[in-house]
């Protein structure tokens, strides 16, 4: 089955600040970060945000309880225009008793399979993960 289109809506407020709706939702997109995230927030966010919804998905489809997932990411980018990412790591922080080998799983399916924010992006970005279990 295939997913509708994903559409987005921006005005202009004043400056570089926009307000950007899509579906029933708003945010405020600000390139100097005062009023809203940067557009290059808003897609570490999306990256951040699709890969751990995978993880916290698969986990819980393989019965793992946790009580708390973190994702901590750092984004590196090029020093010349157009300041695309070039490193892209993220930490996972899982709190439960989840087997390592269930979260180093969940991270590569949502990597290799099924995040469409890193497939929609440049693969000749580095890009790692890392992950902690705290029991």
């Amino acid at each position: 089955m295939s997913k509708p289109p994903v559409v987005a809506t921006l005005a202009w407020k004043h400056e570089l600040v926009f307000e950007a709706v899509t579906g029933d939702n708003a945010i405020i997109v600000d390139s100097g970060s005062q009023e809203g995230a940067s557009p290059m927030q808003t897609l570490a966010i999306s990256i951040a945000g699709c890969m751990s919804m995978d993880v916290a998905h698969i986990l819980k489809k393989g019965r793992h309880v946790f009580r708390a997932l973190r994702c901590e990411l750092v984004a590196e980018r090029a020093p010349s225009h157009p300041h695309r990412f070039t490193d892209v790591a993220i930490v996972f922080v899982v709190e439960g008793s989840v087997p390592h080998d269930a979260v180093a799983r969940a991270i590569q399916l949502s990597r290799d399979t099924y995040c469409s924010v890193w497939h929609s992006m440049r693969h000749d970005i580095a890009f790692t993960t890392s992950f902690q279990v705290v029991p």
